[in-house]
């Protein structure tokens, strides 16, 4: 019989197959084949934590035909992922097909290419012990603390709560950010500014700093008043000007997390959205006849590795000077610095053929495949772009005893900015603006000083982006877990989404409380991550399972028994999420709960009354209302002040009869040119914005303020442009500008 490939998932097969000649045959073990059982602990702590694993239910015949299919094979080739968890798969099946370890042919592809595939099958290797020990290692860690820890939480908290190594730091993180925006206390400060002109009529925005002796901070508007008393009369005097060309180097091509962080923040993607895709185009997507049939377009998609092979370096030189010329790629290629302590087993994410361009083969994607694919195209040709260039200015402005500062930035070379773009819009506006000329001891022309009250403001909420990047930046996880984490905690009602953010919910903020309490060191920072290092020391044969299994054992065992002779279920109160919903027998307001089929709201008097209501569009639950002094201008009811899932906004308290709904926090005064409903000015993380109070159903949105004013051309809306205080026209084919700031702001 033909030579036996086993891989670990069917499309990956079908992708190999077209690689190899009639000689093979490859299956797909469709991943794992054993694993510790689900009915108990399955690992003998008494004898050296050895585990006992059983072949997963449901795969008994996959296995039998995997068997008689080696038994027929010439050599059986075992071509799982090039990782860990590949190494351990392909120590099972080892297992499982009798074959000895020193009789494994483990071969290994980082990208699923012709060369790629035909080269590895050519250089098999024993598996690594190492590296299947470093998985059991893992694996029984979070066996551990998952069939000890989580009865405790059924018996004190709730029944069907789960504990693991790596979602309950993660939790934490969520559940600490939210103690901090509580505790959170805004600090009164103020600014003062004003418009100065150059010669040429370039306006630019002077900033107050300080005196001779430094910065001062203005804390209260007594302060500013005082200053400004000062300032009344007094020339403003360029008295240091400092000119420079400064580069910025392209961001490096994709790890794992970085990418996750990029598809969450430009895409909108989750981190499991995103690793599903990766693991799509990695596989092989079929591109047709004309491109050669079904192609693996990515290398493999978990790494923490910045290396790229000279192979890929070559192609994208050839593209950037092709397309772009060859001023766009650098004297010097860009050599990125792998952080330590990461696995460089693997390169970094990037195209397997670059030249397969995402336009060429949009018609062959699906809508996700396309979107992440051009990410990862563009940025790795991106990272090996020249630097953009720009011209900067900074002066110091003297008036009277004060100084102020002004300074600016326009770009001078776009180089990799061409094609992948890292920076903000307010960056952009500037990047692109005009310096102004200014000279030693010139007077400046210069508007109204104009101070502003400001408050500082708490910590953002973690997105899926900012919490893998979190995790990363900690050494928490290893870049394969950071999606299942994240998909964990939310499926077990530990954390919710708020549009793109993560808050905790009750539920993860009590458990987190409990584990802290007992369980220090499972949710502690930097003993998690240094668990992460100990698992690679194993790796490295530095340590061994054992030793380290031991080790952490005997701690926690300690703690368990703590805690389980000090805790009463009493002493542990779950806080209840109410709802707007009215039990239609009892006249309560019904709570919500979690069953097996998801969340659902019942009323609080359960036993004695039993009624329950699906959570449909219909009845979803909200936080309670908050009562105002409003009155609905529709029925004359009072308005009450609710959160939905697009924050918080006042409605008619006899909703959903009334649907009357106002926000007088955000209104702008102006109406939107798509649908005439009233824009409202809205944030993503700092940066303000603005849309329609109808969206979703009208998405119109602008990252300039809409006014009242209308284009003398065209008739069109102006819009005011606050990175360089002037009004311009976005009506296509006009493009008028003109100085001003509407009344309105």
């Amino acid at each position: 019989m033909s030579n036996l490939v086993i891989v670990e998932s069917p499309s990956k097969a079908a992708t190999i197959k077209n690689y190899l000649g009639s000689n093979y045959k490859v299956v797909a073990s469709v991943g794992h084949i054993r694993d510790l059982p689900k009915s108990s602990l399955g690992v003998d702590i008494e004898n050296g934590f050895e585990p006992h694993y059983i072949n997963i239910r449901g795969k008994g015949d996959l296995i039998n035909d995997l068997k008689k299919q080696a038994k027929a094979a010439n050599k059986v080739f075992l071509a799982t992922d090039p990782d860990r968890e590949g190494e351990a798969i392909s120590w099972h099946l080892a297992n499982v097909l009798d074959i000895p370890l020193d009789k494994t042919l483990r071969v290994t592809f980082n990208e699923i290419t012709k060369n790629a595939v035909t080269s590895g099958i050519k250089k098999p290797r024993n598996i690594d012990m190492d590296l299947v020990n470093s998985q059991q290692a893992r694996r029984i860690l979070d066996r551990i603390v998952g069939y000890k820890l989580s009865p405790f939480l059924w018996k004190n908290v709730r029944s069907g709560l789960s504990a693991g190594r790596v979602q309950s730091v993660a939790t934490k993180i969520i559940v600490d950010r939210e103690e901090q925006i509580r505790a959170f206390i805004p600090e009164e400060y103020w600014t003062i500014e004003t418009d100065c002109t150059d010669d040429e009529g370039i306006k630019f925005t002077a900033k107050f700093y300080g005196d001779e002796k430094g910065r001062v901070e203005i804390s209260g508007k007594e302060e500013a008043d005082k200053i400004l008393n000062e300032l009344n009369g007094c020339d403003f005097i360029v008295s240091d000007i400092k000119n420079s060309v400064k580069s910025r180097k392209p961001l490096p091509p994709f790890t794992t997390s970085t990418m996750q962080q990029d598809a969450s923040r430009k895409l909108g993607f989750s981190s499991s959205r995103t690793m599903k895709v990766a693991q799509e185009l990695y596989e092989g997507i079929s591109l047709g006849s004309e491109h050669g049939g079904a192609h693996g377009l990515i290398t493999y998609m978990r790494t923490d590795s910045l290396r790229l092979s000279d192979e890929a370096r070559s192609s994208a030189k050839e593209i950037i000077i092709s397309d772009f010329g060859e001023k766009f790629y650098p004297d010097k290629p860009h050599i990125y610095k792998t952080k330590s302590g990461a696995q460089d087993a693997h390169e970094a994410i990037r195209p397997t053929n670059a030249l397969l361009k995402p336009a060429d083969i949009r018609n062959r994607l699906s809508s996700d495949q396309y979107k992440l694919y051009k990410l990862i195209w563009e940025r790795f040709i991106a990272s090996q772009m020249a630097s953009a260039s720009y011209n900067t200015m900074s002066a110091d402005i003297g008036c009277g005893k004060y100084i102020f500062k002004a300074s600016g930035q326009a770009l001078r070379f776009k180089g990799y900015l061409a094609l992948y773009e890292d920076i903000t819009d307010e960056e952009n506006d500037e990047l692109f603006g005009k310096l102004p000329k200014l000279s030693n001891g010139k007077t400046l022309k210069h508007g109204d000083i104009i101070p502003a009250q400001h408050f500082t403001e708490p910590p953002a909420r973690f997105t899926e982006g900012t919490l893998v990047k979190f995790l990363e930046e900690k050494g928490i996880g290893r870049p394969s877990t950071f999606a299942p984490t994240i998909s964990l905690i939310i499926s077990r009602g530990y954390v919710e989404r708020d549009g793109k953010s993560l808050r905790p919910t009750a539920l993860g903020e009590t458990t987190t409380k409990l584990i802290s309490e007992y369980f220090d060191e499972i949710v502690d920072y930097k003993f998690t991550a240094q668990m992460e290092t100990e698992l690679d020391e194993i790796a490295n044969r530095n340590t061994t399972m054992e030793e380290t299994l031991s080790k952490f054992y005997d701690r926690f065992a300690s703690s368990l028994d703590k805690a389980e002779n000090s805790i009463k279920k009493e002493d542990i109160n779950v806080p209840v999420e109410e709802t707007d919903i009215i039990c239609d027998k009892c006249g309560a307001k019904m709570i919500i709960k979690s069953g097996r089929y998801g969340k659902f709201a019942a009323c609080p008097n359960y036993p004695a009354c039993k009624n329950t209501k699906n959570l449909t569009e219909n009845t979803r639950a909200k936080a309670p209302a908050e009562p105002t002094d409003m009155i609905c201008e529709l029925c004359g009811a009072p308005v009450v002040k609710r959160r939905g899932r697009y924050g918080e906004f006042y409605s008619c308290s006899n909703y959903p009869k009334c649907k009357y709904t106002y926000n007088p926090i955000n209104k702008i005064g102006v109406k939107c040119p798509d649908c005439g409903g009233d824009l409202v000015e809205k944030t993503k993380g700092k940066t303000v914005f603005y849309s329609c109070e109808n969206y979703p159903k009208c998405k119109f949105s602008s990252w300039d303020r809409p006014t009242n004013h209308k284009c003398p051309d065209c008739g069109g809306i102006l819009y005011y442009k606050k990175s360089k205080k002037i009004l311009v026209c976005k009506t296509e084919g006009c493009g008028h500008t003109e100085d001003g700031t509407p009344e309105e702001i």
